[in-house]
C-alpha cells in the first residue's frame, strides 16, 4: 500500500513538474511571440520612416525648371505712376496696384502692376506671347479653366511663347508643356504673400 501511495505521489509529482514545464514553456513561446511582434513592428516603422524620409529629400531636392527671383519692395500704387523697375519680365513682385485683374481668361494684355496684385494674393498668371497660335491658347485656357486663381493674357514683347509667374517666381519656356504648367500652378497658387512685402 505504501508502495502504492509513493507510485501516486511521484506520479503527481511528474505531473506537477510537467504542468510546470509546460507553463514555463508556453511563456517562453509567449514572450518570444511578443518580441516577434515587437520586433516585426519597429521594422515596419523604421520602413515607414526610411520612406518618408526619402521622399521628404527627394521632394526638398527635387530640381524645378522655375527660377526665384528677390522679392522688392511692393506698396500699392495708382495705375500709370512711374516707380523703380522690375527685376524679372513679366515681373514677381514690386509695385502693384489696389485692384485685381479678374480670374481666368484675357484676350488682352494686364497691366504689370495690375498681374502683380494677383500674385500677391496667391495667384499664378500665364502669359504668353505668340502670333497665330490658336491651338496653344486652347491648350492654356483649358489648364486656367480647372484652377480659380489663375490669369492667362497675352504679353506683347516676351521673350519666350510661354511665362508663368508667381509672388518671387517664374519659368519661361516656347513649348505647351502641361506637366510643367501643372507643378508650377500647384506649387505656387493660394499662398497669401502680403506679410512679404506687399
Amino acid at each position: 500500500m505504501a508502495k502504492k501511495q509513493t507510485a501516486k505521489h511521484e506520479v503527481k509529482k511528474e505531473r506537477k513538474q510537467e504542468a510546470k514545464e509546460q507553463r514555463a514553456h508556453e511563456k517562453r513561446r509567449a514572450e518570444q511571440r511578443n518580441v516577434a511582434l515587437r520586433i516585426g513592428l519597429y521594422a515596419t516603422l523604421s520602413a515607414v520612416v526610411l520612406v518618408s524620409a526619402y521622399w521628404a529629400y527627394g521632394k526638398i531636392t527635387e530640381k524645378v525648371p522655375w527660377t526665384s527671383v528677390p522679392i522688392l519692395e511692393s506698396p500699392h500704387i495708382p495705375l500709370g505712376t512711374a516707380h523703380p523697375p522690375y527685376n524679372s519680365d513679366p515681373p514677381t513682385s514690386g509695385p502693384h496696384t489696389d485692384d485685381l485683374a479678374i480670374w481666368g481668361v484675357h484676350n488682352e494684355p494686364i497691366p504689370k502692376e495690375m498681374q502683380l496684385h494677383n500674385l500677391e494674393d496667391g495667384g499664378v498668371v500665364i502669359n504668353y506671347s505668340c502670333r497665330d497660335c490658336p491651338d496653344l491658347v486652347e491648350r492654356l485656357k483649358a489648364i486656367v479653366g480647372r484652377y480659380d486663381r489663375v490669369v492667362l493674357a497675352p504679353y506683347p514683347g516676351l521673350d519666350r511663347n510661354i511665362a508663368l509667374t508667381a509672388w518671387g517666381k517664374i519659368d519661361k519656356f516656347d513649348e505647351f508643356d502641361e506637366t510643367r504648367i501643372v507643378k508650377f500652378i500647384k506649387a505656387h497658387i493660394g499662398i497669401d504673400h502680403h506679410r512679404s512685402g506687399g
